[in-house]
């Protein structure tokens, strides 16, 4: 092993067993992590770069996963064959993992003071007022505003951004050797995209820290890695220095990566009666209460917001992770409660019962962010994607059944796959069933909360064409909430920038696009072209 190594993967092959049947998802690749550098695996969903992340610290589902072949060498020691207390003690501490779906990762029981220490405790040792200084200074440095008062915090209490700092600030507690980060920024905003990256750069020089970053976007990895392998279908098709790869790529599907880019004008549809209206909505949660139980603070997620719908439009809201996006779309779904009123087809919807309101989910649909924790474990995809027609009492079973293959299909999915589980695909196309969940309904509106988040960019290209298609041919009206400027330039007809629970501001987003008026729309925009993305 060289002296220059850190890490040294070889000839390293991965096998799913499912009975008698066997899947390759990794084929015999090798590559090594030198001290101190930024090394980027890249590719589409289910191209087994996160399969080889978890092979370092074994961490796949044994005994179905299995190892026919390779070594993975690190300080002397094959990792493939490392006796279990051995590898214990690197894991978290020599080398630590930043995973891509925090929901999943965090403790939903534990507050974010309890799950950072357990992992300074665990390895470090360091507890008492020691751990609770740590703690803030983690919080602190992976960007979260005022860290003492979220120490108390449950995950379900955090943007989807949020939980993801959170989760790299526990990673970081021992100041890894070696930091794995699976997708560190898919559920980022492009300013907060920034400073992780920054961040993380900031860290290798201080620690000198070596850094494998996986990611489907090559734009984004640019900024940061020394070097890149590009994996397709299990194989390593191209591997470079940063700079050869991006000035003169030689694989023709290193070449598709770096122009999926998600582009074109939204739908252009008729524009119909006014389908939301939105007036004064306040969602304001109590943060604080006096000694006799008196509330003296709120914290306003959402706050006086105003907009109209008209239908067949796409109304695209951006902003930083916290800023209310998610919490606004929630309070007109009515799955939380609000002030203000919203109006759905003319219909106030704002005072409705639970009972009233359930008639009109079959026209209302949603799609959320983060898929597996939107996905029952314990339902096939056939049976997740039918749940609602069962429901509403949709056709027949034969009928049901027709419906699930056609929208399998629609979103890119082989309908043959409707029997097996959420825990079987990638995160990519788990994101595609939940939004063949919604299409199956034909719904009238589309909340769409992040649906491109988990999808790398030639995948987020074909949803953006199929959302297009979908609302010129039946003339859907969508409301998107994304963080990704390019998405949203390529699918909204209207543009709602919000900060801080308001609206900072709103029009034509062509007009906002190449326009814009507001300091922080400006800094959306500067930040997203910092990051490669294509929106002017």
């Amino acid at each position: 092993m060289s002296q220059d190594n850190l890490l040294e993967i070889r000839d390293l092959a991965v096998e799913f067993v499912n009975g008698d049947a066997c899947q390759r998802a990794v084929e015999g690749i090798s590559f090594d992590i030198r001290r101190g550098e930024t090394l980027a695996l890249v590719g589409e969903s289910g191209s087994g770069k996160s399969v080889t992340a978890h092979s370092i610290l074994r961490l796949l589902p044994y005994p179905q996963a299995r190892h026919p072949t390779g070594s993975i060498h690190y300080e002397g020691h094959d990792l493939l064959t490392l006796d279990e207390k051995k590898l214990q003690h690197i894991r978290g501490n020599r080398i630590a993992m930043i995973f891509q779906e925090p929901m999943t990762s965090l403790n939903p029981l534990h507050t974010l003071e309890k799950q950072i220490g357990e992992v300074l405790a665990l390895h470090k040792g360091i507890v008492g007022k020691a751990a609770l200084a740590r703690t803030l200074e983690l919080l602190e440095l992976v960007g979260i505003a005022e860290p003492h008062k979220r120490l108390k915090a449950l995950p379900h209490q955090l943007s989807g951004g949020q939980r993801q700092r959170v989760m790299i600030a526990m990673a970081l507690a021992n100041e890894p050797e070696l930091l794995i980060a699976d997708e560190p920024t898919t559920a980022l905003d492009v300013t907060v995209q920034l400073k992780i990256l920054e961040l993380l750069k900031s860290l290798q020089a201080r620690l000198g820290m070596a850094l494998l970053l996986i990611s489907h976007d090559l734009n984004l990895v640019r900024r940061v890695a020394q070097r890149v392998c590009v994996m397709q279908r299990g194989r390593i098709v191209e591997q470079a220095d940063c700079e050869t790869l991006f000035c003169a790529p030689q694989h023709p599907y290193t070449c598709e990566l770096l122009g999926a880019e998600p582009r074109g004008e939204p739908a252009h549809n008729q524009v119909g009666a006014p389908m939301l209206q939105v007036q004064d909505l306040r969602v304001w949660f109590p943060v604080k209460k006096g000694f006799f139980g008196g509330t003296t603070e709120h914290l306003k997620a959402v706050d006086g917001i105003d907009f109209t719908l008209h239908q067949g439009q796409t109304l695209g809201i951006v902003g930083e992770s916290g800023s209310g996006k998610s919490t606004l779309g929630l309070a007109i779904l009515r799955l939380i409660a609000s002030q203000g009123s919203i109006r759905f087809k003319g219909q106030a919807i704002d005072s409705l019962a639970r009972e009233q309101v359930r008639p009109l989910r079959r026209q209302i649909q949603v799609v959320f962010q983060d898929p597996y924790g939107s996905l029952s474990p314990r339902m096939s995809v056939g049976q997740i994607v039918g749940e609602g027609l069962r429901i509403h009492g949709v056709g027949t079973p034969e009928e049901q059944q027709e419906a699930i293959i056609d929208v399998l299909r629609e979103v890119g999915l082989d309908p043959d796959t409707r029997h097996r589980y959420p825990h079987e695909f990638s995160g990519g196309q788990r994101q595609r069933i939940a939004i063949a969940r919604a299409l199956v309904l034909k719904p009238e509106l589309i909340l769409l909360d992040e649906p491109t988040s988990a999808l790398d960019r030639t995948v987020q290209r074909q949803v953006v064409e199929l959302l297009r298609s979908l609302q010129q041919r039946h003339n859907l009206t969508y409301l998107f909430i994304s963080h990704d400027l390019a998405v949203i330039k390529a699918l909204s007809h209207q543009l709602m920038v919000v900060k801080h629970g308001k609206v900072v501001e709103q029009g034509d987003a062509d007009a906002v696009f190449s326009n814009p008026q507001h300091a922080y729309t400006q800094q959306l925009l500067e930040a997203a072209f910092l990051c490669g993305h294509t929106v002017v």
